[in-house]
């Protein structure tokens, strides 16, 4: 599998104070399995669909502060320049470029508008082996209330072009690389509670939205949109038992017309 381009995500994973909590959790929505966990790397533990790598879990680390949350990778053939391009676009550094084995390097940042999200640079683990089906990550959405720093932000480190989709009902932009989307961009509005802090929403693929919710409530998480009806599909944004958002979609199921894109 050959290496993803400049700007792609190309990897997902999350923290827990309950490791084991969070994979039968996983494990029952999305039918994950899950490889042993390393001690070396801090317990993280791969998550597998179809026997390929879709995600990664792991133990909070001590001291982390906050709810759990999911956290989506940019792919960059260099962290290094990519740590110089955050900085001199008025991004903060959250944790300085890494190298992670013989598997990559990576950092941690946040960008102006306070969305936090991380940079890899593939060594030997080259990101997703799945993606786009159900069980495996498909979309993630830039949501931040200060849309014109994430706009000014991303494009400039990332290169991508921005386009807006036509709805009067939303604000919302497309981050593409070339002829590929690789983010959505999403203004969060008052329907967002005011303590949830900017973030990426990442979405996994499900084969049937409402049965995902159904497991996401049997098993102790929450529903707080959905499910709604798209061109895209059927979607719903839940939250994981520990806290975790994060949403779920039937690609297959779709209603309605694509919007116009300018």
């Amino acid at each position: 599998m050959a290496a993803r381009p400049e700007g792609a995500p190309c990897w997902a994973d999350a923290m827990f104070p309950d490791l084991e909590a969070a994979k039968g959790f996983y494990g029952e929505l999305l039918g994950w399995s899950f490889g042993d966990s390393s001690e070396e790397y801090g317990n993280y533990t791969q998550a597998y669909s179809d026997g390929k790598n879709v995600a990664a879990l792991s133990p909070q680390m001590p001291g982390w502060e906050g709810p759990p949350a999911w956290s989506i990778y940019i792919a960059s053939p260099d962290v290094d320049a990519a740590a110089a391009k955050i900085r001199d676009n008025g991004g903060e550094l959250m944790m300085e470029p890494m190298a992670v084995g013989e598997f990559g390097k990576m950092l941690m940042a946040k960008d102006p508008s306070g969305v936090v999200f991380g940079v890899w640079q593939a060594g030997t683990h080259e990101g997703f082996e799945k993606q786009g089906e159900a069980g495996a990550f498909c979309w993630a959405e830039v949501t931040t209330r200060d849309v014109e720093k994430a706009d000014g932000f991303f494009p400039a480190v990332f290169g991508y072009g921005v386009r807006t989709m036509q709805d009067e009902a939303v604000d919302f932009k497309l981050y593409d690389l070339g002829d590929d989307t690789a983010f959505g961009r999403m203004k969060m509005t008052k329907d967002w509670p005011a303590e949830v802090p900017p973030y990426v929403n990442v979405y996994f693929a499900v084969d049937n939205c409402d049965d995902a919710i159904a497991t996401v409530t049997e098993h102790g998480g929450q529903v707080h949109f959905g499910p709604h009806d798209s061109p895209f599909g059927r979607f719903a944004a839940v939250s994981d038992p520990q806290g975790a958002a994060f949403s779920v979609i039937d690609l297959k199921t779709t209603k309605g017309e694509m919007p116009k894109i300018t």
